[in-house]
């Protein structure tokens, strides 16, 4: 059920990725400064790019089963999906300063969600329990 779940706001995500990637590249055009297009455009790829990540790990868990380091990765990229995309947006869109220091609290949980992948994918590889 956990796992559905997680493949579900993933797929959301990815489907959301590419509506605010339109969104941005049309009807933001011309309405925000260089300096937040490039931020929107790289909240939309993070968006995207880890999406895509917890898809597959959503597929490792079916595939290898539940196990600690896919939790882990899973919800490293939920969570910092939200909070890493999520802060950018605001930051492009609203002006919201104060998310500034929440994207790099977003951006430290990619890169767990990879760090954890790894570590169980090494784990799978050499079929040590986890």
């Amino acid at each position: 059920m956990m796992v559905n779940a997680l493949m579900t706001f993933a797929a959301l995500s990815a489907a959301a990725s590419v509506a605010l990637g339109a969104f941005g590249a049309h009807a933001l055009k011309g309405r925000l400064s260089l300096v937040n297009q490039a931020t929107f455009e790289t909240a939309v790829h993070y968006q995207m790019t880890h999406s895509l990540g917890l898809l597959l790990v959503g597929v490792l868990m079916l595939v290898l089963g539940v196990k600690t380091p896919w939790l882990t990765a899973a919800w490293s990229f939920a969570l910092g999906i939200c909070l890493f995309s999520g802060s950018l947006y605001g930051l492009a869109l609203l002006g919201w300063r104060w998310l500034g220091p929440i994207t790099p609290v977003g951006g430290a949980l990619l890169i767990l969600g990879w760090l954890a992948l790894a570590y169980g994918l090494l784990k799978a590889a050499t079929n040590d329990p986890v």
